[in-house]
């Protein structure tokens, strides 16, 4: 399942830098698929649609950090454990109830996102 950053951030930006697929974006900042990615043209979603890898979505939280479950995979096939979690001070990178993947979705997320 990807993992989501609670109302308990603090803004420290530690896990930022420490995601491979650029899942991570401040709070208010308008987020793409492409970013940090190899992926061009039409992604498919989660939810079985297509955008643009390019096309600009609202931020999911303005206040704090935010993880995008579409390019969340819990660092599988970079690291053993989820980079964000492994970092944040305040243990407030937890697993997404609502998107629950199993470790094959998880690496074909990732070579999805880095062809």
């Amino acid at each position: 399942m990807a993992i989501k950053i609670t109302e308990e951030c603090i803004n420290c930006g530690a896990c930022e830098p420490e995601c491979p697929n650029n899942a991570i974006y401040e709070g208010g900042v308008e987020w793409a698929i492409s970013d940090g990615t190899t992926v061009k043209g039409s992604y498919q979603l989660m939810d079985g649609s297509s955008v643009e890898a390019g096309q600009r979505f609202a931020p999911i939280s303005v206040d704090t950090y935010f993880i995008v479950p579409n390019k969340c995979t819990e660092c599988q096939g970079f690291h053993e454990e989820p980079q964000c979690a492994a970092v944040c001070p305040v243990d407030c990178c937890v697993p997404d109830e609502m998107y629950r993947e199993t470790v094959e979705e998880l690496l074909s997320k990732k070579e999805r996102l880095h062809i």
